[in-house]
C-alpha cells in the first residue's frame, strides 16, 4: 500500500510539474506569446528608427538648403513666387453649340 501511494504521489507531482512547464507563468505557451510580442515590438522599433532617420535628413535639408524650403512651401502651402501667375484648371463640360 505504501509503494502504491508513493508511486501515485510521484506521478501526480510529475503531472503537475509538466502542466506548469507547458501552461505556467514561465511555460511554453507564455514564452511563445512573449516571443511574438518581442518580434512585433522589434519591427515597430525598426520602422520608427527608419522614419526618424528620414525626418532627420529632411530637417537637415530644410536647415541648409533654401530650395528645400521653397519646395515645401510650394507643395504643401501652394505658395507662388512674386510675378508668377496661378492658373486653376477645373474639369468643366464644354457647352454645346
Amino acid at each position: 500500500m505504501g509503494r502504491r501511494l508513493a508511486r501515485f504521489l510521484l506521478v501526480l507531482t510529475a503531472a503537475i510539474l509538466l502542466a506548469n512547464a507547458v501552461a505556467g507563468e514561465r511555460g511554453l505557451v507564455q514564452s511563445a506569446r512573449v516571443r511574438r510580442e518581442y518580434q512585433h515590438l522589434a519591427e515597430s522599433v525598426a520602422r520608427l528608427q527608419a522614419e526618424n532617420r528620414q525626418l532627420a535628413l529632411q530637417a537637415d535639408r530644410l536647415r541648409h538648403d533654401p530650395s528645400a524650403i521653397e519646395e515645401l512651401a510650394r507643395g504643401e502651402l501652394g505658395l507662388i513666387r512674386p510675378g508668377e501667375q496661378l492658373f486653376i484648371i477645373t474639369d468643366r463640360p464644354v457647352p454645346g453649340p
